[in-house]
């Protein structure tokens, strides 16, 4: 392969877009510059007014092989990620049977290298998520495994987790916490408040997250683990963070969705189901709050939680349907979309937040467009539109409040190595 971008600007998570040529020979950036000639041979794609910014990387997604296939399968969800510019992704373990041993994991990243991007995936803390029993953590780790977690649940054993994560110190390995009580949390149907009330649905009050986090924080700051904080929906949630690492030196991070960026529960109207998460979604000020943090540095990654269902599982009742939204085919449009468009935050935010910092955390080499990387880039039309549709969606689900909607913006290419894996 012998390409060249011409007349783009390339972001960084350092600066804003600078504008450059990028060159790619055979999988490797050859030169990135403002003015190079066009090299013999090579294929040119006209980036003039479009930004060039490394492949996203998406910590977070719910793929549901092994058993839930008519949901997604690993494949048509790796497709999905390509469709939104995101080149790796990190599987959660909410699986049937759940990813809680080597077997299970060696049976995973196999079918992941079946796929055009590269797949991770964390493994159970407690067998079958069930908070009973330690997995089986050696030999996870010996398989691949690096981030423990039984996301869809807490662990509800305290005991339990403080005794898993001194044994996981030995293997170098790290917690993400689904933060949340169950007995507050009730049904999870969405946030306890006025739009509750008016719906006429119990909901959950954001202290249930609260509490779970803060209980887990000090459970990994006594124990000396890194500890990630999954989908952080509140604002005093983020400050709990944020205090435990800046006061008392905790090695904890967070991570924020952006349906939690962008939506609150005013946007549910008349039982939409397309709006109803885990944790559910929270009031207008919750949504600032999380905005600035992400400005501010609290939260170090942007994540999906991308949590395909089917189109039958989101058309019953608003109480009975299940909880998540599928994100990968929209985060990155969307986010320009609502904040970088508008002027809320910059490009470099976004590369250092949904592309470099998710690598780091999973210890992955960080993309970078700069010369003798391997090529891992896509190219973003910031003039461009993109709509919704069933059909442009990669993903096998479609329950996502961007159905049928369009946004400005648009992904055009995105290369891997000496593929391209996406050309509109």
């Amino acid at each position: 392969m012998n390409l060249f971008l011409q007349g783009g600007q390339v972001a960084s998570e350092d600066s804003a877009p600078v504008a450059s040529d990028v060159w790619i020979e055979n999988g490797t950036i050859k030169a990135v510059a403002p003015g190079l000639d066009v090299p013999e041979g090579a294929k040119i794609i006209d980036c003039v007014g479009k930004i060039i910014m490394p492949g996203m990387f998406d910590a977070h997604v719910h793929f549901r092989e092994p058993g839930q296939e008519a949901k997604e399968t690993i494949k048509d969800g790796t497709e999905a990620a390509i469709n939104g510019g995101i080149t790796g992704v990190v599987m959660m373990p909410n699986t049937s049977p759940a990813i809680d041993s080597a077997t299970v994991v060696n049976r995973v990243l196999e079918e992941g290298k079946k796929c055009r991007i590269p797949v991770y995936t964390s493994g159970c803390i407690t067998i079958g998520r069930k908070g009973e029993e330690m997995a089986p953590i050696a030999g996870m780790k010996k398989a691949g495994v690096l981030m423990l977690t039984d996301d869809g649940d807490a662990v509800p054993n305290a005991a339990l987790l403080k005794r898993s994560m001194e044994y996981a110190s030995d293997f170098d390995m790290f917690f993400a916490s689904h933060c949340e009580d169950p007995q507050l949390a009730g049904p999870r149907a969405l946030n306890e408040g006025a739009v509750s009330y008016r719906l006429g649905i119990e909901g959950t009050p954001a202290l249930a997250e609260e509490i779970c986090m803060d209980r887990d924080i000090r459970i990994a700051h006594a124990t000396d683990t890194y500890l990630h904080i999954q989908h952080v929906s509140s604002a005093l949630g983020m400050e709990t963070i944020r205090w435990w690492r800046d006061e008392r030196g905790a090695k904890v991070s967070g991570e924020v969705s952006p349906h939690h960026l962008m939506f609150c529960d005013e946007d549910i109207g008349e039982y939409d189901t397309h709006y109803k998460m885990n944790p559910p979604l929270r009031t207008k000020a919750d949504n600032e709050a999380l905005v600035q943090g992400l400005k501010d540095g609290v939260f170090r990654i942007i994540a999906t939680d991308h949590a395909p269902h089917t189109e039958f599982e989101k058309s019953q009742a608003f109480v009975d349907a299940p909880n998540g939204i599928t994100g990968l085919d929209t985060a990155l449009v969307s986010l320009f979309d609502r904040f970088v468009d508008k002027g809320e935050f910059g490009w470099d935010l976004i590369v250092k937040r949904y592309s470099a910092e998710p690598r780091r955390m999973m210890r992955v080499d960080v993309a970078e467009v700069s010369e003798g990387n391997a090529a891992d880039l896509l190219v973003f039309d910031p003039n461009g539109q993109t709509t919704f549709t069933k059909e442009f969606m990669k993903s096998k689900s479609s329950n996502t409040p961007f159905l049928d909607k369009t946004l400005k913006g648009s992904i055009d290419v995105v290369v891997l190595g000496d593929e391209v894996l996406l050309e509109r």
